[in-house]
């Protein structure tokens, strides 16, 4: 009844368990035991199973901070395994719960319920069942975005979670724009800053905006051409002020957004030309060189990286491309674009990114990976290291490095012996 219960939350021992007989064949290469002792898929799997329909339940309890730790523990289940055929059995009831735990319950809550939301649409992927998961939620993340009694830290995981979802499911154009007017509507308060005359409410609200302008800049990728020059020529010329901004995450998404719109731009018009450039150009070199003494020096640090590669898009139209590996493969992020998507995705699955890369069907042609590569246990065994291996390796490294700092040792130490 009303009282709150022990919920055992989902670990990491659970999530280190290959649990689905489909997948079990491309398990990440490290987590193959050679010696290991051997493991009864379909009985992990029922225990996992029980587990997880015990946290659906509990998202229905009447004390508050058990429904949050049901839904976190659902979150964890969900980023570190693919559990399509459990979720696809149960996904109205999970839906039911989401929207729910959005519309009555506090801040925490909420935060918790629409990053469960994200995951369980990145769970099920692109497709009719996605469709009607966002139809419920849609109006309800978009009212607690809007509302401006709600707390900034739930409108600000509604905002990431519209967009997130939206991207996923949206093949209606209509409900595209509609998504990306809501998200606007947040996001160009933060040009009037320097308008504004209650400073302390816009500073208050800085989170809620930066949220606001990454959701809308994911959307705005997989938009038609025509609408994407529309957007262009109403941002492009604003953007630039939030630069100016006093934080940092807002300069950073302010100029990767820039670089973004930059490399859609020349898209779709290698000849285009922006009038303010040289001024643009000062901003940004000023922040890739910023050596103001009142910021923290690691976020000067970041800041520095970021606008350096945002200057070099933006003058050069040139991209440090980065190279991802997961297992056995490996993903180049090679523009803008493609960057924004996994950063996105990156910040909803935390640890669980690479085996999601691996394995989630929606992600693998979202970065046009192809069908997830199947590997026995033979061949993970070949790709394995020995331990003994990895003894005589680490011990060689071990060698080495006590030897470098050996002399550089008896180089300070060269004083003379007293006797």
């Amino acid at each position: 009844g009303g009282q709150s219960r022990n919920v055992q939350p989902f670990s990491d021992e659970d999530a280190s368990i290959e649990t689905m007989s489909h997948c079990s064949g491309f398990s990440d290469p490290a987590s193959f035991t050679e010696d290991g002792p051997e493991v009864d898929e379909e009985a992990t799997q029922e225990d996992l199973e029980y587990k997880l329909k015990g946290f659906i339940d509990l998202t229905l309890d009447k004390s508050a901070k058990t429904r949050q730790a049901a839904l976190e523990s659902l979150k964890s289940a969900f980023s570190s395994k693919i559990l399509y055929e459990f979720i696809m059995e149960r996904r109205m009831t999970l839906t039911d719960s989401i929207e729910r735990c959005i519309k009555k319950g506090k801040s925490d809550e909420q935060c918790a319920a629409a990053g469960l939301a994200c995951l369980l649409c990145v769970q099920m992927g692109s497709g009719i069942e996605s469709e009607e998961i966002f139809k419920t939620l849609g109006p309800v993340l978009k009212k607690i975005v809007c509302d401006g009694t709600a707390s900034i830290q739930a409108r600000q995981a509604c905002a990431t979670c519209l967009g997130i979802c939206c991207f996923i499911v949206t093949d209606d154009i209509t409900e595209l724009y509609s998504t990306m007017e809501c998200l606007e509507n947040i996001f160009t308060k933060a040009y009037q800053r320097d308008r504004d005359t209650t400073g302390v409410s816009s500073t208050h609200n800085t989170v809620l905006h930066v949220s606001a302008l990454l959701a809308w800049t994911l959307l705005l990728t997989i938009c038609p051409m025509n609408e994407v020059k529309k957007k262009i020529e109403m941002h492009l010329h604003k953007l630039p002020s939030l630069l100016s901004c006093d934080d940092l995450n807002m300069r950073i998404a302010a100029g990767e957004t820039l670089a973004l719109l930059f490399e859609l731009a020349r898209e779709t018009d290698a000849d285009f030309f922006y009038e303010d450039m040289d001024l643009l150009t000062e901003k940004l070199r000023a922040l890739a060189t910023d050596g103001n003494k009142h910021r923290a020096k690691v976020d000067k640090r970041k800041q520095r990286s970021v606008f350096r590669d945002v200057l070099r898009a933006v003058e050069e139209r040139d991209f440090p491309t980065e190279m991802v590996k997961f297992g056995p493969e490996r993903m180049y992020i090679d523009c803008w674009v493609k960057k924004q998507t996994y950063e996105t995705f990156k910040e909803i699955l935390g640890s669980g990114m690479q085996y999601h890369l691996q394995s989630n069907d929606f992600l693998r042609n979202v970065f046009e990976l192809g069908p997830p590569v199947m590997l026995d246990a033979a061949t993970l065994k070949t790709m394995k290291i020995s331990r003994f291996e990895r003894h005589l390796y680490n011990s060689a490294a071990f060698k080495a490095r006590t030897k470098a700092r050996s002399k550089c040792r008896d180089k300070r130490a060269d004083v003379g012996e007293f006797f």
